[in-house]
């Protein structure tokens, strides 16, 4: 793969699959960078950092994807998402574009806007439906109880929340449009241990109430061992080992995965 050039990018990236029993496929995924600088000078300006990565994420299920930091793990997530567009190999979605949390709430909320404004900007965008003020309004009440937040909160500035309400909000407008597939990337990393355990459990909670299907993205293998029913584990590119939580975790194959459960007193 290391000798593509830049014309030979031909990856198969399909929303409305008919996928059986599942909400996303990847085969013989190969993802690639431009270098801005080497285009500059008609240089070969692609750099690959996905590697043949081959996984499914079923129906109703909370796959987890675990490897060190600059692995590809967020490169993975803006593939399927749609954002990194340089790839080959095919992706195949059953239910439309995944919605994304990421691992900072704030930067993903615009702080000149009030909650309320951002949560309803989803639905104004909104290509299956054309939603009155007040239709987009009754949705945005429904879901900030969905996520346990006052409506009050609605008339705040994101500065003016905690971060584990920011997060919350990121995950409201994630929903709003009832995807069926969420990428969180590294959605609890930047959170306190008890606000972490919150915003798990609410995480959990939609997925079994909504039926949602989320690839949670994490470098810490505790928090994918309480959230996740399988798990990948990604190193340098490569999907090296996958399998339910309770297989890899009790009996890892790779020494790469070893020792990230050794890292992690596991």
């Amino acid at each position: 793969m290391s000798g593509k050039t830049n014309t030979e990018l031909n990856g198969i990236w399909k929303m409305h699959a008919p996928l059986e029993g599942e909400v996303l496929r990847a085969t013989n995924l190969n993802v690639f960078y431009r270098d801005r600088a080497k285009l500059l000078f008609k240089q070969n300006a692609l750099k690959q950092v996905l590697y043949d990565v081959n996984f499914h994420i079923k129906e109703g299920e909370i796959l987890g994807l675990c490897g060190e930091s600059g692995c590809g793990k967020s490169t993975l997530s803006k593939t399927a998402t749609g954002i990194i567009k340089d790839f080959t190999g095919e992706l195949l979605l059953k239910h439309g574009q995944p919605q994304m949390v990421f691992q900072d709430p704030y930067s993903s909320l615009n702080p000149s806007k009030k909650i309320g404004w951002l949560l309803e900007e989803p639905l104004k965008v909104d290509r299956k439906k054309q939603w009155t003020g007040e239709e987009r309004r009754a949705r945005v009440r429904e879901i900030i109880a969905q996520v346990e937040l006052d409506e009050h909160l609605l008339e705040r500035y994101p500065d003016e929340l905690s971060g584990g309400q920011r997060q919350r909000v990121s995950i409201a407008a994630a929903i709003m449009r009832r995807t069926k597939l969420l990428i969180a990337d590294e959605p609890v990393s930047a959170l306190d241990v008890t606000i972490q355990a919150q915003v798990l459990k609410l995480l959990d909670d939609l997925h079994r109430n909504l039926g949602l299907s989320i690839l949670f993205i994490s470098h810490d293998l505790r928090v994918v061992y309480q959230i996740c029913d399988r798990v990948m584990i990604m190193q340098k590119g490569r999907i090296v080992e996958q399998g339910t939580v309770d297989e890899v975790y009790r009996n890892p194959q790779q020494e790469y995965t070893k020792q990230l459960l050794r890292a992690a007193n596991l």
